[in-house]
Order: C-alpha cells, then structure tokens, then sequence
C-alpha cells in the first residue's frame, strides 16, 4: 500500500515538473516572438500587400489622410521602419527639429518626394503596389504633428514646385557627397579586411546557442526591412557582388557591425531588445 502511494506521488510529481517546463518553453516562444514583432515590412513587386494592408485597417485618421485610406495603417506597415528609428537619417515622427527645414519646401514637395524617391528614400517606400492616395495617407500622417496637412483634394499628385528645385538639389549634393565618403571608408576598410579574412568567413565555427535560433525568422521581423530592398545601399541578400568585400572582413567584424550599428545602419537593426545571438543567428541566415 505504501509503495503504490509512493509510485502515485512520484508521477505527480513528474507531471507537474513536465507541465511546468512545457509552459516555461511557451514563455520563452512568446518572448522571442515579441522581440522579433518588425517595425515594419516591405512588400515587393508583384506582391499585393501595398492596398489589401491599407483596406484591412480602420480608424479615425482614415478621412483626415483623404480618399478613406488609413495613412496610419500604410505608414506601419512601410515607412515606420525607417521613421520610427531614423535609418539613413530619416527624420523621425514628430522630431520638429528634424522636420523643420523639410517642411518649409511644403506638402507637395515632401509628397513628390515619397512618390519618386529623394537620396536614400526608395520611391513609395520600397512598395511599387502602393497608389498615390495611400502615400499621400502616409505621408500626412507622418508630417500631421509637425506641420498643417492639406486636403488630398488639394494638388496631392502634383509636382514639387520648381522654384524649390534648387535647395533640393543642393540638399541631394550634400547628402550624396556624405554618402561617397562613407562608401570610400568601408571600402578602404574592405580592402585591409584581405582574402585571408574571407576564408575565415567561410570556415568560422556557429556556436550551438547560435544554430539553434531561427535566423530567418529574426531576418524577417526586423532586418529585410533593408535588406530586400537595397535601403541606403544596404546590401541585398544574396548579392554576391555586394557581399564579397564585406565578408572579406570576417563574420565577427559583421556581426560587430550589426549588433552595435555602422555608416546607416542601427545598431540591432533598430530593434535594442534582440540579443546579440539573435542578431548573430540573422547575420549567418543573411550572409548563406
């Protein structure tokens, strides 16, 4: 009788111990996938994810951004992954100090601007499926703290006025000078890196906590942002060409790159709340 109580509380006890576990690895699921939520995607072309994603959201910014379209929703989904953490010195949401030169050139210049491109700024953010009414959504809401938005009915697709050409060009130069000198810097720096160097790149040992995270995932939620799209001269994965002087340099100076920022990429991708492993398991699935 004693010894059958005795086997009945052991498996209690195992089943308690297994349930436990079980819910401490749920845990430890849902942390990695909170820390993996992007800041924002990027749809490419050919994908039909630029109008579905603008008509699945609603709100109150809907009729103030024009045409129903909610602009709230269109910049989450594109242009928060470089406004919300400043790549390539994209001025930030609500930093009036950064906005204040750009909105004196006014609406129509700053909306001609997310239509075609300007510097590092992809056209339409990278999307070529988005229509004009939901960048001017997006681009009213991005500006509407900083300064007065227009109606969409208001020349929303018009070109930037021609009298401001001239400062934009001028901004364009210096942007693009400041662009070379970073560019020279990281090739000079590829060229000390050495063919040594990208034999290591090759050869370098994964430590087992590494291979054990999904670097795709990590690369989906936070990195492809740029990545896909060339953001800022962001090499594109799978590039040879682009790769090749880099991964000269060796995985750990990437991953040194990657996890503590370099020229215009933040640290971590923007996203402080990844571990370094994390940002290491992404710079491998990047880099294959």
């Amino acid at each position: 009788m004693k010894s059958s109580k005795l086997i009945m509380g052991c498996l209690i006890t195992l089943g308690l111990g297994s349930g436990q576990a079980m819910a401490q690895d749920d845990a430890e699921r849902d942390a990695m996938a909170e820390r993996l939520a992007p800041v924002g995607s990027v749809c490419l072309e050919g994908q039909e994810c630029g109008s579905a994603m603008a008509a699945a959201s609603g709100g109150d910014d809907a009729a103030a951004s024009g045409g129903g379209v909610d602009g709230e929703a269109v910049y989450g989904g594109i242009c928060m992954a470089c406004h919300d953490t400043g790549v390539a010195g994209a001025p930030k949401r609500g930093d009036e100090a950064a906005w204040a030169e750009r909105t004196t050139k006014g609406f129509d210049t700053l909306l001609d601007h997310a239509l075609n491109g300007f510097n590092a700024m992809p056209a339409r953010g990278g999307n070529p499926n988005l229509s004009d009414e939901e960048v001017h959504a997006a681009v009213a809401y991005l500006v509407e703290p900083v300064m007065e938005v227009p109606s969409s009915d208001a020349g929303a697709s018009e070109a930037a006025p021609a009298e401001e050409s001239a400062s934009d060009d001028s901004a364009a130069a210096s942007d693009e000078a400041a662009g070379e000198d970073a560019a020279a810097t990281d090739a000079s720096g590829d060229e000390a890196g050495g063919d040594a160097a990208a034999a290591d790149a090759g050869s370098a040992e994964v430590d087992p906590a590494v291979a054990a995270i999904d670097g795709e995932a990590v690369y989906g939620g936070i990195c492809m942002a740029c990545h896909e799209a060339g953001v800022a001269g962001a090499p594109v994965r799978g590039d040879a060409a682009a790769w090749e002087p880099r991964l000269a340099k060796g995985m750990d100076t990437l991953y040194d790159h990657a996890i503590n920022g370099f020229n215009a990429m933040p640290p971590k991708g923007g996203n402080p709340s990844l571990s370094d492993d994390e940002i290491k398991a992404a710079v491998i699935y990047m880099t294959q």
